[in-house]
């Protein structure tokens, strides 16, 4: 069932499970897609360009975020443009930084010299956001995608970073603001506030979002006892004999 939700910031389902994929699509809010290695792991995905082409030949209209495996320059770079070929709408993820560190910023900028559009993937610092855009050269679309939930998860608090970030991107029109590792609905809410571009979110909440939209303070309280009253009967469990 379609559900009628719209929302100023994109929101893009995180995932790499085809049917998932498709049971998500059905809420016309969400208009793209990412995955990740972790996430193809996750889905048991055991051909990698077989999976990326049944994606996009699924969702053809939409964007869709595919990750370069390799660490050297020259094989991101064959990776990359043949990801780039798979689909006009497909972006080609890039960490910022290799497994030994090193920045991916030269291919970056020349990627998108050569007309690939990027998602510039796994960013936690403002640092590393202005390193992103200053490498992308102007005119090629691109995203930049910064990790807030795991910056939360370290017991950061990820708003300055997301304010700065989006004072970093603002002026550049062809390049678009991610928030990654979503962890609650609520932060469909502040990535709007903020005035982020996109917020990938997991097929998890996505569901909560739907399922509680418009519930009331009351309505969760209510929701919440009758649960709580559901186990009680499902279990037997007593407290008096």
């Amino acid at each position: 069932m379609m559900t009628k939700l719209t929302f100023k910031t994109k929101i893009y389902s995180d995932g790499a499970d085809l049917e998932d994929m498709k049971a998500i699509n059905q809420n016309d809010f969400v208009t793209g897609f990412t995955t990740n290695p972790s996430l193809l792991k996750k889905a048991g995905v055991t051909d990698y360009l077989t999976f990326a082409k049944e994606a996009v030949a699924t969702f053809p209209d939409e964007a869709i975020s595919f990750e370069v495996f390799s660490n050297d320059y020259d094989t991101m770079l064959k990776e990359a443009k043949m990801l780039h070929d798979l689909g006009p709408h497909v972006y080609v993820k890039i960490p910022i930084r290799t497994t030994s560190g090193e920045p991916t910023t030269n291919l970056i900028h020349d990627l998108t010299a050569d007309g690939v559009k990027v998602n510039v993937t796994a960013i936690a610092t403002v640092g590393q956001v202005k390193e992103s855009v200053d490498a992308i050269v102007p005119g090629t679309p691109s995203i930049v995608s910064i990790f807030v939930g795991r910056v939360a998860d370290a017991g950061i608090d990820p708003i300055p970073f997301v304010k700065d970030s989006v004072a970093l991107t603002k002026d550049r029109s062809e390049v678009e603001l991610l928030w990654a590792s979503t962890r609650e609905v609520y932060s469909i809410m502040q990535a709007e506030q903020y005035g982020v571009d996109i917020i990938t979110v997991p097929p998890t909440i996505i569901d909560k979002l739907v399922a509680k939209a418009g519930q009331t303070g009351d309505d969760i309280t209510m929701n919440t006892v009758k649960g709580f009253a559901a186990d009680i009967k499902a279990t037997g469990l007593k407290i008096l004999g």
